[in-house]
């Protein structure tokens, strides 16, 4: 008789985390009721599982809804900088991009990504904030262009071309009013 996996292990060692590929093959062998319920008690302890199950249910299908309520969430982020010094700058800035990549982590769209990070460089360029080289907000620009042009690589050569153009605008400081 082969015990479950978790009878198996040793109770003293501490607990190791269990590979996609058995959680999958596992959950293949529920119910669907069982399944509900193992979804609702992930969403019930963290808020991250909850949001990315509500993404999941509700928006998936919404994808430019989703995208344009995002954008909205990055626009009051970004309304509420704290310029007082370069410190609260930097820090609400990095703010802002871990929501702005939260969002991306549950869509999983490559041209989703692209819009929403297009969107934040976009917007860190009009804020009047110095974006030198070799400073961290300057970095954390650079490290955006560069994950920009890694994922518009990625799309269809028409939408290549469409974000060719957003992009060149919003290079160190041309970006413009829209």
């Amino acid at each position: 008789m082969v015990l479950p996996l978790w009878l198996s292990r040793n109770m003293h060692e501490k607990m190791k985390t269990l590979s996609l590929n058995l959680l999958k093959k596992e959950l293949a062998t529920r119910p669907p009721d069982e399944l509900a319920t193992l979804c609702l008690q992930l969403a019930k302890y963290k808020k991250e599982n909850k949001e990315l199950l509500g993404y999941l249910l509700f928006d998936s299908n919404y994808e430019p809804e989703y995208i344009a309520g995002v954008k909205k969430q990055i626009d009051g982020e970004f309304a509420e900088i704290n310029r007082s010094t370069l410190y609260f700058i930097k820090k609400s800035v990095r703010k802002t991009l871990r929501t702005t990549n939260k969002y991306i982590r549950y869509s999983g769209r490559k041209r989703t990504e692209a819009d929403l990070r297009i969107y934040f460089c976009t917007l860190l360029g009009r804020q009047g904030i110095p974006l030198k080289p070799g400073t961290a907000l300057g970095n954390i620009f650079d490290g955006q262009m560069a994950k920009i042009g890694k994922v518009v690589s990625a799309l269809h050569e028409d939408l290549q071309h469409d974000y060719a153009e957003e992009i060149r605008l919003i290079g160190r400081g041309s970006v413009k009013e829209t």
